[in-house]
């Protein structure tokens, strides 16, 4: 099997559709699955090997963190040519996107693709509700011809159905139990930050309006005083909202950037509790992160991330938007270690279930039904 795949975000960008995918391309090593990825050009240039195909782009004005590319068409055009791929997969609906469906149409290539972000509800986060028909407009047209939709959650899968969407595929996610795991020294992190607080509370995400991060600074200050003082937030991450946010946050609030590999592993099994105020989630990879660290989640009862949080077993669901929701769910959570540390195992227990391996060979299941059943000759 040859595949063709085309997004508009990969690593080193730091986001879930790009990490996700990066995970995929490392599956297709290990398996020997011949693969070319086509995407946009980053700053850093040389971290991939020759079937990484990058384009020109820039930063886009309304989210500078992601990158619109310009893609060479004659050479996408050339490096299928020669690759012959079995199947196109595009994950994500602009440039890099819209050259793999077309390509795909024209060469008569099978296309699969899947959906990750929900842009629907981005819209509100910036005063754009005004384009929401025209989105969806522009989504049906795009998604129509993809012989299989993957999308990362149930909540997601029901959503596309009521927009009319079809040939839609659960496609959940997985995480590495053997980084993210509770039985890292916990006392390293709190050393390296000078925390001193009894709780540790930590968020993982872009610092970005859709994310509800400005709500924590809201919740840290809205605790009960025999329970402010006794706990400090580490928000791990960056984005647009970061330097807003940093001006009015409380003393025991520590903003540490984007944290990787070992050190976000040995962040997440430091803290007491996982707070992430995301409505806009198809899934929530960091929840997932979170519960295989052995630390309980109080998320949003929205998108994907109702789907992975077992309420009252690893966690609180709140109302989105609802700091007295958050506020209770921190405070239901505090009322024993022995519940904190229960949590923690049964969320631990469930994250053991969610193997990479099994969800990336159950895709490959789908991309041969779709080969199989394709009208087109593909080459030999």
């Amino acid at each position: 099997m040859r595949i063709a795949l085309f997004t508009d975000t990969f690593v080193p960008e730091v986001n879930g559709v790009a990490r996700t995918l990066k995970r995929f391309t490392d599956f297709l090593d290990k398996k020997q699955i011949e693969y070319k990825v086509f995407a946009p050009e980053t700053p850093d240039k040389d971290l991939f090997a020759a079937h990484i195909h990058r384009f020109t782009s820039f930063r886009f004005f309304l989210y500078p963190e992601c990158r619109i590319a310009l893609p060479n068409i004659m050479q996408i055009k050339e490096e299928l040519q020669k690759f012959k791929p079995h199947l196109v997969h595009v994950a994500t609906p602009f440039n890099m996107g819209l050259c793999g469906l077309h390509f795909a149409k024209k060469l008569q290539i099978p296309i699969v693709g899947s959906y990750h972000t929900d842009f629907d509800q981005y819209l509100h986060y910036y005063d754009l509700q005004f384009l929401s028909k025209l989105l969806w407009r522009y989504m049906h047209w795009f998604h129509r011809p993809l012989q299989k939709i993957f999308v990362p959650s149930q909540t997601t899968l029901e959503q596309l159905k009521r927009h009319g969407f079809t040939n839609l595929h659960i496609w959940p996610r997985g995480v590495d139990c053997s980084l993210f795991h509770p039985h890292y020294n916990k006392q390293e992190i709190r050393e390296k930050y000078q925390i001193h607080e009894k709780y540790l509370f930590v968020y993982v995400g872009r610092i970005a309006a859709e994310k509800d991060v400005h709500l924590l600074p809201q919740i840290a200050k809205q605790l009960p005083e025999s329970v402010k003082n006794d706990v400090h937030w580490l928000i791990v991450g960056d984005g647009p909202l970061k330097e807003k946010l940093q001006q009015d946050i409380p003393d025991n609030m520590t903003f540490v950037g984007y944290l990787h590999g070992e050190e976000l592993a040995k962040t997440y099994t430091a803290a007491d509790i996982f707070v992430f105020p995301s409505a806009t989630e198809t899934f929530g990879n960091v929840v997932l992160e979170s519960l295989a660290s052995g630390t309980p989640v109080i998320g949003a009862d929205s998108g994907g991330v109702k789907n992975i949080v077992e309420h009252g077993k690893f966690g609180y669901l709140c109302e989105p938007g609802n700091v007295e929701s958050f506020v209770h769910a921190i405070l239901q959570c505090l009322l024993s270690n022995a519940k904190i540390k229960q949590m923690g195992l049964d969320g631990r227990a469930y994250a053991l279930t969610q193997n990479w391996d099994s969800i990336f060979e159950e895709l490959l299941a789908q991309y041969e039904e779709v080969i199989r059943r394709s009208p087109y000759v593909l080459y030999a």
